[in-house]
């Protein structure tokens, strides 16, 4: 079920409507502050980051943090072309698709998926590391 939270921001749920699948926002998409779209608990954080010009972050690094990730959440951002996505519920039944365009961002936080390319696509992926291969990494179905 797709959960349209503003115009350009989705979330599509399982069939129950209670596990977040992924998380959509669109091309066009500009809210007027920072704003952030996944929970605190997902080990990727998703959000649009906001500054007027002449805006300023401090010189910074970020400090050794043990974590610990159970699955790989990525973040796909088309560059170019169109796709549709297929998403899977835990039982890997079909939910839904979503087509993306260029500029549109999604988060695949649960559950299955698969792609099919309606145009020549180019997408930049982030994923978490370190990958361990296709076989310990990914069960294809």
């Amino acid at each position: 079920m797709i959960n349209k939270l503003a115009p350009g921001v989705e979330v599509v749920y399982d069939k129950d409507n209670t596990v977040p699948i992924c998380h959509i926002i669109r091309a066009a998409y500009s809210p007027g502050t920072t704003e952030f779209f996944t929970p605190g608990s997902y080990s990727q954080q998703l959000g649009i980051i906001k500054y007027a010009k002449d805006g300023y972050i401090k010189p910074h690094f970020h400090n050794k943090v043990v974590r610990e990730v159970h699955y790989t959440q990525e973040v796909l951002v088309i560059r170019k072309g169109k796709v549709k996505v297929n998403l899977f519920d835990h039982e890997l039944k079909p939910i839904d698709h979503v087509i993306l365009n260029a500029g549109d961002v999604i988060l695949l936080a649960s559950g299955g998926h698969g792609f099919e390319m309606l145009e020549d696509s180019e997408m930049l992926e982030v994923k978490q590391g370190p990958y361990n291969g296709v076989a310990a990494d990914k069960t294809h179905f």
